[in-house]
Order: C-alpha cells, then structure tokens, then sequence
C-alpha cells in the first residue's frame, strides 16, 4: 500500500483493485472486496459509509499484512474460494481446499433438478462426491431422505465429512473406486463426474488447471470414460423406477443420452443451462 495518499477502506480496496487488474485476474473489483470483506469482516454498506474514514496504519497491521497476502496469492491466479476457504452453494456455505473441485454455479443445475424430484425418505447415491455440496443440498432441502457420497480420494472426502458436521446434515460417506464397495439399492444417483478430456486440461484457466484436483477433472482421452462406467454400473444400484441425473459437458448429452437408452434407461432428457448449453442428462431405470 503506498504512503503518499491516506490510508482508508478506499483506498486500500483501490489498490488491491488496481494490483488484481495488472495480474489479469478476472473480475478483479469484486475479488478485491471479497477479500478485503474476509479479513475486515465488514459488509458494504458500512465499506460505503466509511470509506474515506481515515485509518490509523499501526492498528491495522495485521488485517494490511493479511489482505495483502491474499491479493498476492489470488494474482498468481489460485481460486478466490481457496483463499477464503469455502465457497456458496445452493445458499450454504461449504468448506473448500485443494483436494476437491470448487463448486461450480452451473452445477446447481443438476441439484436443483435432482431436488425436485427426490421423494420423500427416498435414499440418494453422490458418485464423486468431492466437498459433498450436491449431497448434503439434497438432504438440507429434504429433511427425511438418506444420502451416500462416494469417492476415491480419502482427503475430499475429510473434507465432505467436515462439511456434513458443520452444516448439522447427516449423511453417509464411503471411499470407493465409484460403485466397488457400494451396496443396496438407491432411489437416485447423482453425480457431476470428471468428464474434461485430458488432453485438454491443461489449457484450461489457470485457476482450475493449476489448482483443482486432476483426478476431479480428467475424464480420460474422450472425456467419457465415467459415463461409461456410470450408466452401466449404476443400473444395478437403482430401485425401478429409480433415476440417475449426470452433469456433462456441453458437448456431450447426445453421446450420454444414447449411451443411457442403449443401456435400457427410459424417459432419458437432457436439461439445459441458463446459458442454454446442454448441462445435466436424467433417465429413469426401466
């Protein structure tokens, strides 16, 4: 922060701001209040009504020292969402790290999607769940259903659990190589599998290539192979009548949709986004 101008909220957001903008990081006005929100614990109408309040340098120390820490690491382009720690999702808040993959707007898709049909006491399959949001935001808006999250790494899932304490959601988890060591049958499956194709990670932003779990991302050469998996393997864990809901990639719903048909799902659509792109592929076992 410089000393030739005085030190207020203002201007330290300015600066933090201006820092943000020469690294080339997205949306760098709303990250430079985010952070400075988390290390003030201020909301913006008190920023607002104080922002030209001048500050005394030596009792903020620590919060400059910290700010300024965060805008160094949010410019080498690592996830605001790591920086804070938790990231929103379906209007909870959820624990976050390097070990699972920051929830995504475009997946409230596939929760909201799977909200409105879950039934009552029915009992919910989170293939891949990494922190657990789309779990533990099925069982929150229904109270009396059961869920299961799978996964394959044992720290995403420290980090599902931590969330499930924390948000009082109890919930079932399991580390398995997806349906392996899964048993009895389930009334829904829901997942948002890896489905970037590998050769293509690397060209992807800089803060999900360099920072989101591979193992979160890579969905092999075509970016298929846990559809595969998914839709054959999943049949014998679905009650009848049961449905599987599957993010995908905006390139993929024809290829799932077919593959799901084939392998005897019936009433299979695909849902879009807000954008329009083809977002989540749902089917029901016949």
């Amino acid at each position: 922060m410089t000393d030739k101008q005085p030190l207020t909220l203002g201007s330290i957001w300015t600066c933090g701001r201006d820092f943000l903008k020469k690294k080339g990081v997205p949306d760098a006005d709303l990250d430079a209040w985010l952070l400075m929100e988390e290390v003030w614990q201020i909301s913006r109408s008190f920023f607002y009504a104080h922002r030209g309040d001048e500050l005394k340098k030596k009792e903020c120390q620590g919060q400059l020292k910290q700010y300024e820490e965060y805008l160094q690491r949010r410019g080498q382009r690592e996830p605001l969402q790591h920086i804070l720690g938790y990231a929103w999702f379906m209007e909870l808040k959820f624990l976050v790290n390097s070990h699972v993959l920051v929830p995504r707007p475009d997946t409230e898709i596939l929760a909201e999607e799977a909200r409105r049909r879950l039934r009552p006491q029915g009992r919910v399959l989170d293939m891949c769940t990494g922190s657990g949001c789309i779990l533990l935001s099925l069982l929150y808006c229904c109270e009396d259903a059961q869920g299961l999250g799978v996964d394959i790494s044992k720290e995403a899932l420290e980090v599902a659990r931590e969330n499930s304490r924390r948000l009082e959601i109890p919930a079932e988890f399991l580390c398995s190589d997806l349906f392996e060591k899964v048993e009895g049958k389930f009334h829904m499956i829901v997942s948002n599998p890896p489905y970037i194709p590998a050769g293509q990670i690397d060209s992807l932003m800089e803060e999900v290539s360099g920072y989101d779990p591979r193992l979160a991302l890579d969905g092999g050469e075509d970016g298929l192979d846990f559809y595969r998996r998914l839709i054959e393997e999943g049949w014998g864990c679905l009650e009848p009548d049961g449905m599987m809901l599957l993010e995908i990639g905006s390139d993929q719903g024809d290829w799932v949709r077919r593959r799901m048909e084939d392998q005897g799902y019936r009433q299979v659509q695909i849902i879009k986004d807000l954008s329009g792109l083809d977002r989540v592929v749902l089917g029901y076992r016949g």
